[in-house]
C-alpha cells in the first residue's frame, strides 16, 4: 500500500458522509484528491463530490476498485447486498474494505466479498459532516494491525476513532451513532427554556449549543469524570442545584439511558432482518 499523502482511496457511494471524510482526508494531508474516485448513480453526488474534493467521479463501481487501494462501502444499508453481489469475484486480499453501511455484520460483508478480503466496519455518525464526529471500528479476521492503524487515522480526520469488538457495534449505534440527535433535542429543549424565560430564540440556540459543546470539550480535554465536573461548578443552595434538581424529578437522566437502550435494541432488531 502506498505512504504519506498517495493512498489511494475509493468510495462506493458518494452522499454526504463518503464527501465529508473526503473531504478530512485531503485537509489532514492523508491523502490528495487526485487519489481520490467515488461511484454513485446519482449526478448529483457525483457533482457534490468532485466539487467538495476535487476527486473523480464514476458511475462504475469495479473502475473504483480497480483505481484504489482502500475502498469505503458507503452506500444505504438497503443497497448493500447489490453492491457485494456486483463486487464479488473482483474483490481480492491487497484491498482493504471499510464498510460504514449501519447494521451490516462483517460476517455477511465477508460472506459477499470473499472469505480472504480485508475487511474493517466502521459506524461514524453525523458529525463527522463537521469534523467533529465520533466513529467506532471492527477489524475482520484478515485485516493487520497496519489496516485498523490507517482505519483508525482516516475517521480521526473527522474527529475521533475508538477500536472495539463487533459484539459492541450496536451499542455504539445506540450511543454515538443516534446520539447526536439527543443532543439536537436537548440543544432544543435548553434554548425552548430559554425562550421561556425571556431570551430571543437565536441567543438562547447559540448558547444552548455552545455550552454543551464547552461541556464535551471539558470532558475530552480535561480526563475528569463528568460527575466531578457537575460537582465542582454545583455550589450548595445555589441555581445550579436547582435545576440539576429539577431535571433529576423530570427523570432526564433515565430518559436519557433509556434512549441508548432502545436505539440499541432496535439495531439489533435491524441487523437480524
Amino acid at each position: 500500500m502506498s505512504s504519506g499523502s498517495s493512498v489511494k482511496i475509493g468510495f462506493i457511494g458518494a452522499g454526504r458522509m463518503a464527501t465529508a471524510l473526503a473531504t478530512g482526508l485531503i485537509d489532514a494531508a492523508f491523502t490528495t484528491s487526485k487519489c481520490l474516485v467515488a461511484s454513485d448513480v446519482s449526478e448529483e453526488a457525483r457533482q457534490r463530490f468532485s466539487a467538495e474534493t476535487g476527486g473523480a467521479t464514476t458511475t462504475d463501481n469495479s473502475e473504483v476498485l480497480g483505481r484504489s487501494e482502500v475502498i469505503v462501502l458507503a452506500v444505504k444499508p438497503q443497497k448493500i447486498s447489490e453492491v457485494l453481489k456486483e463486487l464479488h469475484g473482483q474483490a481480492s486480499p491487497d484491498k482493504l474494505f471499510v464498510s460504514i453501511a449501519a447494521g451490516v455484520p462483517l460476517g455477511t460483508l465477508q460472506e459477499g466479498l470473499g472469505s480472504e478480503c480485508r475487511l474493517v466496519r466502521v459506524m461514524p455518525n453525523s458529525p463527522c459532516l463537521v469534523q467533529a464526529g465520533a466513529s467506532a471500528f471492527a477489524c475482520g479476521e484478515h485485516a493487520s494491525k497496519t489496516d485498523a492503524e490507517l482505519v483508525s487515522a482516516l475517521f480521526s480526520t473527522v474527529g475521533i476513532a475508538i477500536p472495539v469488538p463487533e459484539s459492541y457495534i450496536d451499542a455504539v449505534t445506540g450511543l454515538s451513532g443516534s446520539g447526536p440527535a439527543y443532543g439536537f433535542q436537548i440543544i432544543e429543549a435548553l434554548s425552548d427554556g430559554g425562550v421561556k424565560v425571556g431570551l430571543p430564540r437565536d441567543v438562547a440556540t447559540r448558547l444552548a449549543a455552545q455550552t454543551l459543546l464547552g461541556a464535551a470539550r471539558m470532558v475530552l480535554e480535561t480526563g475528569q469524570h463528568p460527575g466531578a465536573l457537575k460537582d465542582a461548578v454545583t455550589s450548595p443552595g445555589g441555581t445550579t442545584i436547582a435545576g440539576l434538581h429539577a431535571m433529576e424529578r423530570a427523570g432526564i437522566r433515565a430518559g436519557l439511558i433509556d434512549a441508548v437502550e432502545s436505539a440499541t435494541m432496535r439495531s439489533i432488531e435491524l441487523g437480524r432482518s
